[in-house]
């Protein structure tokens, strides 16, 4: 399994998927194809946190007037399942691996990680 859950839309998710090779990966638009709960879950075993995969710069945190800091973990995972917005990207998905959103490290470590392929 090596699959990419990103937005289209999303320049610095583009961006990040034109520094590698993915013809073998499978690319998940996620407005196209939401995420579902097994993926989710997923990606819960290697994170052991839904907040770790929950975007803070939703436009629907905003628009629902949320209070992040009052949100627990099942919240984390019931509004990620919600709206696509919520989950963090984009994310590379491996049966060993998982890479999450557009931080320096973890581009870093994406760098790493296509480079010993």
């Amino acid at each position: 399994m090596k699959k990419v859950f990103y937005l289209k839309t999303c320049g610095t998710c583009t961006k990040i998927l034109k520094m590698f090779d993915l013809s073998d990966w499978e690319l998940r638009e996620l407005k196209i194809h939401p995420i579902t709960e097994e993926e989710l879950a997923q990606m819960y075993q290697f994170t052991k946190s839904h907040e770790a995969l929950f975007s803070r710069r939703s436009t629907q945190i905003k628009a629902r007037d949320i209070d992040v800091k009052s949100l627990e973990e099942k919240d984390f995972k019931k509004l990620i399942l919600d709206h696509y917005s919520f989950l963090k990207r984009p994310i590379f998905l491996t049966e060993k691996e998982i890479f999450v959103g557009n931080e320096k490290k973890t581009i870093e470590n994406l760098e790493k990680f296509f480079s010993v392929k």
